[in-house]
């Protein structure tokens, strides 16, 4: 008798085997989530909203601040001109312009993430850091020679972060210079919120932008890398199926439970 219970318990974990070994290699929910529901009914909302906030701070140019709700606190695109509170504990660059990283960051800074890699090789990111994981989709971007722009492109040299907190996909565009292709959009996964550039010229057309944005479908977008570009104009090319919020203030609180049902711009002050 003991030995055939042996024997079944043996076939039985065989058999979950391989389910668990692919659920532990699933480290991202939102590509899990890809094509769900993107939020709440309004009467389903609010249970946990207060504690599984999350706080975006617009600091300047591509740089925003993410404070996740076990004290994280994440800077993009970081060179260290823009500084909001206390030193980030993380930072993610990407290399197109000196404003967009540093080769010399704080070295209290336990987390420095690179979009780029060395000797050809492209950026790989995939970390748990406190209760937030981050991974990068590479892109190719244009060279830059001082002030002027190359016409070769360097492969994989711009990375797209995505932020995955407290139930919410948070994604940052970088300093994007061409379109996605079903792989990108694929491997990016399901966006909540999306940071997006939107000077039109340094980065991407505004057609180019608004397509991108369009077909992410996020919950909220967050514009960035603006110089003068007309709002009115960004928001009619990305058409009316997108609400427009302007905020007084620089920080936006947020949770999966308080998404939008419309996809929203959301333009925080500064921007």
């Amino acid at each position: 008798m003991l030995r055939a219970l042996s024997a079944l318990l043996a076939t039985l974990v065989t058999m979950a085997a391989p389910a668990f070994a692919q659920q532990a290699q699933r480290s991202s929910e939102c590509l899990a989530m890809a094509g769900g529901p993107r939020a709440m009914p309004v009467n389903l909302r609010r249970a946990a909203a207060d504690t599984n906030e999350v706080a975006i701070t617009y600091a300047g140019h591509s740089t925003y601040f993410i404070d996740t709700p076990g004290g994280v606190r994440i800077a993009t695109d970081y060179s260290g001109a823009y500084q909001v509170g206390r030193l980030p504990d993380v930072i993610t660059m990407n290399r197109a312009h000196s404003t967009h990283y540093t080769l010399a960051p704080d070295p209290r800074i336990p987390h420095v993430l690179r979009g780029w890699g060395d000797d050809g090789k492209k950026a790989e990111i995939s970390e748990h850091i406190g209760d937030v994981y981050i991974r990068n989709v590479t892109t190719d971007i244009r060279r830059y020679f001082g002030d002027s722009i190359g016409i070769d492109m360097i492969k994989d040299g711009n990375s797209i972060f995505i932020f995955e907190v407290a139930g919410l996909c948070i994604g940052h565009l970088g300093h994007l210079h061409v379109k996605l292709d079903d792989s990108h959009f694929a491997a990016i996964g399901r966006l909540d919120i999306v940071m997006v550039p939107i000077d039109g010229t340094y980065t991407m057309s505004l057609d180019g932008i608004s397509e991108i944005t369009k077909r992410l479908r996020a919950s909220v977008v967050l514009p960035m890398h603006r110089f003068a570009t007309p709002l009115d104009e960004f928001m009619r090319r990305i058409g009316q199926q997108f609400e427009i919020d302007r905020r007084s203030e620089r920080t936006l609180q947020i949770s999966r439970e308080t998404l939008p049902a419309t996809p929203t711009v959301i333009i925080l002050d500064g921007v």
